[in-house]
């Protein structure tokens, strides 16, 4: 059984940072993209951050280009989002992602997805 399991959400105050993990286990994820959505109360849930299969390629959503950073740990099925510079705007719940299609920024892409996590960012 495939498993994405989110963790280090929490509250933080404006301009703070936050480091998002992802373990995925029960297959092997060769090949697969991983991403980062979220999804705010009564929003639609928007793509956030993805990175290919070896970690040289990332896409970001404009909204936190420049403040957040996804990356994958040595074990490939572990994924990061580093956020930096938070703002009020950023609080949603934030769910990891994996892909085994090329396309990256639609959530039709994503074959599994996590629970989430909640991520509140007080001004």
């Amino acid at each position: 059984q495939v498993q994405l399991v989110e963790s280090g959400g929490g509250l933080v105050q404006t301009g703070g940072s936050l480091r998002l993990s992802c373990a995925a286990s029960g297959r092997t994820f060769t090949n697969y993209a991983m991403g980062w959505f979220r999804q705010a109360p009564g929003k639609e849930r928007e793509f956030v951050a993805a990175i290919s299969w070896s970690g040289g390629n990332t896409y970001y959503a404009d909204s936190v280009q420049g403040r957040f950073t996804i990356s994958r740990g040595n074990v490939k099925n572990t994924v990061y989002l580093q956020m930096n510079s938070l703002k009020p705007e950023d609080t949603a719940v934030y769910y990891c992602a994996a892909s085994s299609s090329g396309s990256y920024y639609y959530r039709s892409s994503y074959n599994h997805w996590g629970q989430g996590t909640q991520v509140t960012v007080s001004s």
